[in-house]
């Protein structure tokens, strides 16, 4: 049989328990995501209300409905067919990768824009959020010959 002693000064126990304590939380603080949302024209945000989405969209410059005229459920797709693919590419030019969120269910909300610079159809922008951060975003004309391109205002 075996028996191990150790001396144990209690000043130093509880200034190193200390030390931890004030350790995990600042790293739970860099963790966790701050509920304001995005500064001006930030692709990273935290949009858990529907103001906090239309300030997000705003801050780009872009005029919205004050409510969105959809708001869907979304499964994004474990495997991407080309046409996922390409609209993945899309949001890589923002700074979003689909492919982290393959498998995973998240709510897209389409929004109305009133000041589109060029387009003459019907112009929307969807943003597709999961738990409260934006994972996803375009603007697209859903006319017959309408495009799609990202959150950025286009220059006149």
């Amino acid at each position: 049989m075996f028996i191990i002693t150790a001396k144990f000064d209690r000043k130093k126990l509880i200034l190193g328990a200390l030390i931890l304590v004030v350790l995990a939380a600042a790293a739970l603080l860099l963790l966790l995501p701050s509920d304001e949302s995005a500064s001006a024209g930030s692709f990273d945000a935290v949009v858990k209300t529907n103001e906090q989405r239309v300030k997000y969209l705003e801050s780009f410059g872009w005029k919205v409905s004050e409510k969105p005229i959809e708001e869907q459920t979304v499964t994004i797709p474990k495997d991407f067919s080309q046409v996922y693919a390409a609209y993945n590419a899309l949001q890589k030019k923002q700074g979003f990768d689909l492919k982290k969120y393959a498998g995973l269910q998240a709510v897209r909300y389409t929004y109305e824009i009133a000041n589109h610079p060029t387009a003459t159809g019907q112009v929307v922008a969807d943003m597709i959020v999961y738990r409260g951060a934006v994972i996803a975003a375009d603007v697209q004309c859903v006319s017959a010959d309408g495009f799609m391109e990202t959150l950025t205002f286009p220059a006149s």
